[in-house]
């Protein structure tokens, strides 16, 4: 009779059990507007080509054949206005190929851009909840670049992501 009620007893498990409540907090989404831009300005080449280096900042340098003209005309960097919820961190994509410039004539004469590179250079910081990104890249100019205004409207695309 001990044997028994030792068995009924051992058999007997309380059960437990515990509540956590739930929440989800929705953050502004992160948005990115274009605001300037990317302008080379004036180029000339004196038949060897060569690369006109646009920084973040909007200055200028050359390579090769490449010559700036006392008239730059207007140089400047891309810019970018990023939004979002104030103290968060993002992400710069850039385009990691050339994109192509062309001066609309009907056979179109080409030159390319590429080696992009920003400030800030791969993470940004919304510390007001808004930020500028500035874009500077490299214009490849073949020797002997038939005269005219070449340009792209839709290759230059920069890509933002929260952290």
């Amino acid at each position: 009779m001990i044997i028994i009620m030792n068995a009924v007893i051992t058999g007997a498990v309380a059960q437990e059990t515990a509540t956590a409540s739930s929440s989800a907090t929705i953050v502004s989404p992160i948005g990115i507007a274009q605001s300037v831009d990317m302008n080379f300005g004036n180029v000339a080449t004196n038949g060897t080509g060569g690369t006109v280096v646009l920084t973040t900042g909007g200055s200028t340098s050359i390579t090769g054949g490449v010559t700036l003209p006392a008239n730059t005309g207007t140089v400047t960097a891309a810019a970018f206005a990023v939004t979002g919820e104030a103290d968060y961190t993002y992400t710069i994509a850039l385009p990691s190929g050339a994109i192509t410039l062309e001066d609309g004539a009907g056979t179109p004469n080409q030159m390319t851009v590429g080696t992009f590179v920003s400030d800030p250079l791969t993470t940004g910081a919304l510390t007001s909840g808004a930020q500028t990104v500035n874009v500077g890249a490299t214009l490849n100019v073949a020797g002997g670049q038939i005269a005219g205004t070449y340009t792209n409207t839709t290759d230059l695309t920069v890509t933002v992501n929260y952290n």
